[in-house]
């Protein structure tokens, strides 16, 4: 699974001691430090997940697209994989298209989220998150304490019953 991690790292160039101290810190903030020498049979589907993560982040990308990440992990996972990837954003600026049904989700990870209808996909509404703006958010805890949180998610609740009607 290292070798999975580190396979970006290999073709970009990045010498070995570097791939592998790149690698093996990435491996421990995805929780697979015990699985780092397991083969992918041997990883469970939200294991696999996480090493994709791993390895994406390991590469440093400067733009990553993102279709539903998270969705093979379990709750707590989830959340800690979601705060990893806001903390990595916020120290490299990375930008990160994410796509999701998960509102809270949307709301903890973007500024601004693109609500798009149902088939054919259009955008249906933009809406920026500037509730958000300039505050450090790095929990959902901190995002679930602010006063416009819950408006926000219920306004989204209410387009989402629109366009399922």
């Amino acid at each position: 699974m290292r070798k999975n991690v580190e396979y970006g790292l290999k073709i970009n160039g990045v010498p070995k001691k570097e791939r592998r101290e790149r690698a093996e810190a990435f491996i421990e903030r995805v929780h697979l430090t015990r699985v780092k020498d397991a083969y992918p049979t041997q990883l469970s589907g939200g294991m696999k997940q996480r090493v994709a993560i791993a390895r994406m982040l390991a590469n440093s990308p400067e733009i990553a697209l993102m279709d539903e990440p998270f969705g093979a992990l379990d709750a707590e996972t989830h959340r800690s994989m979601q705060e990893l990837l806001k903390e990595v954003i916020a120290k490299t600026e990375m930008t990160v298209v994410l796509v999701t049904h998960d509102i809270i989700e949307a709301l903890f990870l973007a500024d601004r989220v693109i609500f798009m209808s149902r088939h054919p996909g259009r955008v249906r509404e933009i809406i920026p998150l500037d509730f958000k703006k300039g505050l450090k958010i790095a929990t959902h805890e901190q995002l679930f304490a602010l006063p416009e949180y819950a408006p926000c998610e219920s306004d989204i609740y209410g387009l989402m019953r629109e366009v399922t009607a």
